[in-house]
């Protein structure tokens, strides 16, 4: 197995993992940041839009915005999700109050919404908040 591209989620430069080496400690070459996290980190329309485009490895989105209660509930069954897919998928959360436009772009019509993505494409989506055990099978299936 080759190395993987890998999107800084904090600086959004592009990151060659290889295989070789252990995916837990890689930082991003450029700024530093951790490029497999164990909780979910929030990014920009930028960042999430090179990430999706470039990683090879699953990408995982919360939309959300801060006035929804169950976006709030949902959010540390995420972080727990988060943890237990650590190294098989990353995931990240896009505020769509903050950037409106790019829920939009995903047609997001409800939110807390989970878009999946692989290879570019979007693989699936789910509505509604979902508790962790109910976010990994719906990932995993």
């Amino acid at each position: 197995m080759g190395a993987k591209t890998l999107t800084c989620l904090s600086c959004a430069q592009l990151n060659r993992l290889p295989a070789d080496k252990p995916a837990a400690a890689a930082k991003c070459g450029t700024c530093g940041a951790a490029l497999l996290p164990r909780g979910p980190v929030d990014v920009d329309p930028a960042v999430l839009q090179k990430a999706i485009r470039h990683d090879e490895l699953p990408l995982l989105v919360d939309f959300w915005a801060p006035w929804c209660g169950p976006c709030r509930a949902m959010a540390p069954e995420f972080a727990k999700a988060a943890k237990t897919l650590a190294g098989h998928a990353r995931l990240v959360k896009l505020n769509t109050q903050d950037h409106q436009s790019t829920g939009a772009r995903y047609r997001v019509r409800g939110i807390p919404t989970l878009v999946a993505f692989a290879r570019g494409k979007e693989q699936k989506r789910q509505s509604g908040a979902l508790r962790q055990g109910q976010i990994l099978a719906w990932f995993r299936g």
